[in-house]
């Protein structure tokens, strides 16, 4: 894996900017449509998921070689990024699912084709409720 670092003095990044940074060093450097694989943020509190026997401070790197990444981009002394280049994948278009909050504030992944595209009311029949296994789709 290739890899090259932004030496960055500006203000503070966030993931938004550092990452923007990452696709335009990735664009530079012959990918033509950048897509992040893996990331990490050495100065965030926050854990990531972390599994069984793996090094927290490594396994996003060895997850993002592992799925198709060619390119780590690392964004100031914060912010390691591990690329791809997504040209001559098949985009998905538009999903069938769309989250939706009942009266109560709960929320629900639902799936379009069975609640309808003008419903806002999620029904038990097309939604499930949105908790740390169901993918939230914003």
């Amino acid at each position: 894996m290739k890899n090259l670092h932004v030496d960055y003095q500006g203000d503070t990044l966030n993931f938004q900017s550092a990452s923007l940074l990452a696709k335009g060093i990735a664009r530079q450097n012959q990918m033509q449509e950048p897509t992040i694989m893996a990331w990490h943020r050495n100065s965030d509190q926050a854990t990531p998921p972390v599994y069984d026997g793996a090094d927290p401070d490594s396994w996003w790197a060895k997850y993002g070689a592992g799925n198709g990444g060619r390119l780590e981009v690392c964004v100031g002394d914060d912010f390691q990024f591990v690329m791809m280049d997504a040209r001559g994948y098949e985009t998905l278009g538009e999903m069938p699912l769309r989250n939706l909050s009942d009266a109560q504030g709960n929320q629900f992944l639902c799936y379009t084709p069975m609640l309808g595209k003008t419903s806002n009311k999620p029904t038990p029949e097309a939604c499930m409720p949105l908790d740390g296994w169901m993918a939230d789709q914003y």
